[in-house]
C-alpha cells in the first residue's frame, strides 16, 4: 500500500474554511457579549402560573419600591439591584428574600439584561426582563 496519495500541507481551500470558521466565532463571540436590546429601557415583567401579573420599568433614574408576590403560599420581594447589599448593578434587580424551601430564585442573584430572568418554581413565578426598544421578534424574518 502506497501512501504517496497523503496530503501533509492544507490546500488553499482548507485555509479558507479555517478563516470563515474563526471569523463566525468571532461574530458569534461579540453577539453573546455585547448587551442586548435597543436603546430603549429594561421592563421587568411578572409572570404568576402563566398570566402576566405585573409589569414595571427598572432604570438608575427611578428606583422602584420593593414589590412582594404572592402565589401558591409562597412570597417573594423583589427588590432594585442596590437595595440588596450586592454590588451597585445599573437597572438591575433581585429577589430579595422567599419562602420558598428550596431559595433558588434568592440564590440567582442580579439580573440586568434583557432576556434574562429569575423563576421561583414553587410559587411558580417568574420575572423577566425585556427591554430595548421594543419586545418583537428576536430574528430577522424574510
Amino acid at each position: 500500500m502506497k501512501l504517496s496519495n497523503v496530503r501533509t500541507k492544507p490546500a488553499p481551500a482548507d485555509l479558507l474554511v479555517a478563516a470563515a470558521i474563526v471569523i463566525l466565532a468571532v461574530l458569534c463571540g461579540f453577539r453573546v457579549w455585547l448587551p442586548q436590546g435597543g436603546s430603549g429601557a429594561l421592563t421587568a415583567v411578572v409572570t404568576i402560573d402563566g398570566q402576566e401579573a405585573d409589569r414595571f420599568p427598572v432604570s438608575q433614574e427611578e428606583l422602584f419600591s420593593p414589590r412582594t408576590y404572592t402565589n401558591r403560599g409562597y412570597t417573594l420581594t423583589v427588590v432594585p439591584a442596590g437595595d440588596s447589599g450586592a454590588l451597585s448593578a445599573p437597572n438591575g434587580l433581585c429577589v430579595l428574600e422567599s419562602d420558598c424551601p428550596n431559595q433558588d430564585c434568592v440564590h440567582s442573584g442580579v439580573i440586568t439584561r434583557a432576556g434574562q430572568s429569575i423563576v421561583c418554581l414553587p410559587a411558580r413565578i417568574v420575572i423577566e426582563l425585556h427591554g430595548g426598544s421594543g419586545d418583537g421578534v428576536d430574528a430577522v424574518l424574510g
